[in-house]
């Protein structure tokens, strides 16, 4: 179990405590974690929250699933320069050492 989510074992609360901790953020503020290669970008078809918790269960063979289906996988070089540009603001989940991030609210 990990020590960063000590509520690991349940579920529901994990995932509940996850939502309490997504929130939408100025896509300029997280620059310096995509310049270290850690944003990862979910579709908006996925439930952010439920991308974190499979990340925090180590659920590699849905991970995987979603990259294939391109899903989830980094944010280009091209889509960072339009959201600066813009000033976008994106949905951020933390999940270190990883940066979860949707483009439109999480449903």
């Amino acid at each position: 179990m990990s020590e960063e989510f000590p509520d690991a074992q349940d579920p529901e609360m994990l995932r509940q405590k996850l939502a309490l901790e997504t929130a939408p953020i100025a896509w300029r503020e997280l620059e310096r974690f995509h310049a270290r290669g850690v944003v990862v970008q979910a579709a908006e078809t996925l439930d952010l929250v439920e991308v974190g918790y499979q990340l925090t269960q180590d659920n590699k063979s849905q991970v995987e699933q979603w990259m294939q289906a391109g899903e989830l996988g980094s944010v280009t070089d091209a889509d960072a320069r339009d959201w600066h540009a813009s000033n976008r603001e994106v949905w951020a989940l933390v999940i270190a050492p990883w940066v979860l991030i949707q483009k439109d609210k999480p449903a």
